[in-house]
This record gives C-alpha cells, structure tokens and sequence, in this order.
C-alpha cells in the first residue's frame, strides 16, 4: 500500500524512552469521515500517526496495519510526523464547504509529546486562523493544549472553535494505569480551566467508560463535579469501545490489574465491538441527572463534534 511504503521511507528524527520518531510525507492533511451513523462532522485531521500515551483501550492501534506495523506496541514506540501540514491544509480547505465540521485528534492526540518539538498541531491551527467560517473540534488528553491558546482565540474569533479534553477519572492513580504516558486528571481540568479563562470554549469528554473500572456512579460524579469545578463548557461521556487490535493489548492489562473482571469482558465484547444498547441509555441518564445536578445546560446545545453520542464509537474510521 501507498502508506506502508512512504512509513517506511520515513526518515529517524530522535528516538528517547522506547519511542522513535519518523516523518511521514502525507499527500493530503483532511480525511474525509466515512461513516454509516450519520456523524456531525465530515473532515478529519490528525498531525500524527501513532500516539505515545499508550492508552490501554486506545482503539486506533489498527491504522499502524496499514504501515505493514502490527505489532500493537508500535503504535505508541513508532510515532510519524506529517510534514508540511499546514502547505498542505492550505490546499484541502479548497474542499471543505460551509458548515461541514473539521475534528481535530480523531485518532491520535495532537498534543502527545512529539508536539511540544514538532509543532505541527500550532502550525495546523495557525493556518485555519487564516480562514473563517469553520466549525473545528479538538480532542486532546494533554495540558500542552494551554500552550496555544493564543492562536486559539486568534482562530475562534471569525470560527467557531471547541477544545474537548478527554479525561476518563479523578483517580490519579487509576488513570496512571490505564493511559500511563498522559498528563495526570488534574493538569487535564486545570487545561479546561485556563483555557475558558482565556476565552476558548473547552469542556470534557468522559470516553470511554469503562465497565466495572470507570463507571460506578460516584466516580462518575465524581467527574462531573471536577469538570464544573474547572468551568467546562459541558461534559459527556460513551462507553468502551473495543476492537479486536484493541483488545490483544487491552484484555491482558485487565487480566493483569483486574484479574476477576477478565471474564466480564470476554463475555461482553465476545462477539461485538460495542456493549448492548441498554448500557448505553443507563450510562446518558446517569450522565443527564449529574448534569442537572451541577448545572450543566443542555449537553446538545453547542458544538455537535463533543455531544454527538456516536462519536466516541466512531472514530475508528478518521484515522487520516
């Protein structure tokens, strides 16, 4: 395939702590969403292949198969670097017509670590803050975030702009397990924080919820509080999703921190990606009545990339 073999003209820009960085010459920078659930947003972009961070549920490990990389593991060690994005956005935006929404860290976080030396997530946005009248979603799991929150309010004047901070527990301790290379719960909030005292429109994404580990109902109120308290815009949250490239690095993490639960999702994903609809409608009344309680609006009145209740479940097809 056309990627595998431009991944393996990559060149080797650094390797440090088992990670190794490559640039990958990408022909084009938007990817268009192909998907039969009807999603709110038609484009996406993601600055980088594979993603350090090492979330054990990560769904996205499958696109380093088209690389001819299949070992799970190289998605978080071998990590490329789209070069000249911002030359190349310049010339997708050709195609993106008005009211069709861009989602920014589909697949991989755009503010993993290769960020803070390559910048092509800041060189990306400051090339839409060129542009007006687009609708851009960003999903991260990282503080750096707060870095760019100049050229953030730059691009949100003549756009409409919402940063979505994916955070899955207040436990510190949990979530040092289960996404062992993101920045800690805490330094997520104090992100959404800063980021709506500089005039950027941020709030949570609680995805996924992880069955018998994220989704008792005082850890996810717990969350929710956590989110008001650090002044996001909104919060929600999906379920697990899970497929079978996720699961060969998922179910042994579980067999290994959670040995009894093994079998509790052996039988629940056995035979599916998804858990049965009835999860999932426990899981948005929940979410509704802690909404209420600490004041959010209605979770459906702004930006359709982070309250769209597909979305979580969907992203395997924007890889990009």
């Amino acid at each position: 395939m056309g990627i595998a073999r431009l991944a393996a003209e990559g060149e080797s820009l650094r390797e440090g702590h088992n990670v190794e960085y490559f640039t990958l010459e990408a022909r084009s920078l938007l990817s268009r969403v192909v998907s039969g659930r009807n999603l709110p947003f038609t484009w996406a972009i993601n600055p980088y292949r594979g993603c350090e961070f090492a979330c054990k549920y990560c769904y996205a490990r499958y696109t380093h198969e088209f690389m001819e990389l299949r070992d799970g593991v190289d998605f978080e060690r071998k990590i490329f670097v789209k070069e000249q994005a911002s030359q190349l956005l310049r010339h997708d935006l050709k195609k993106v017509k008005r009211g069709e929404e861009i989602a920014i860290g589909t697949a991989t976080d755009p503010y993993q670590p290769a960020e803070r030396r390559f910048e092509v997530t800041r060189a990306i946005l400051a090339e839409l803050a060129l542009h007006s009248g687009l609708e851009i979603g960003i999903v991260t799991k990282s503080n750096l975030v707060t870095r760019d929150a100049d050229v953030l309010r730059r691009l949100a004047k003549n756009n409409r702009v919402f940063v979505n901070v994916t955070i899955t527990t207040v436990d510190g301790e949990l979530a040092r397990k289960l996404e062992p290379r993101a920045p800690r719960p805490d330094l997520r909030l104090e992100a959404v924080r800063q980021l709506n005292l500089a005039g950027v429109d941020a709030g949570v994404i609680c995805a996924p919820v992880l069955p018998e580990i994220t989704d008792a109902p005082h850890a996810l109120e717990a969350l929710v509080q956590a989110a008001r308290d650090a002044h996001a815009k909104y919060i929600f949250a999906n379920p697990l999703f899970l497929k079978p490239c996720s699961a060969a690095i998922f179910l042994p993490f579980v067999a290994e921190h959670f040995p009894a639960l093994v079998g509790v999702y052996r039988a629940r994903y056995a035979d599916r990606a998804f858990l049965p609809k009835g999860y999932a409608e426990r899981l948005s009344k929940l979410m509704a009545a802690l909404r209420r309680k600490y004041g959010f609006g209605n979770a459906h009145s702004r930006s359709s990339i982070r309250a769209h209740p597909a979305y979580a479940g969907e992203q395997l097809a924007l890889f990009g």
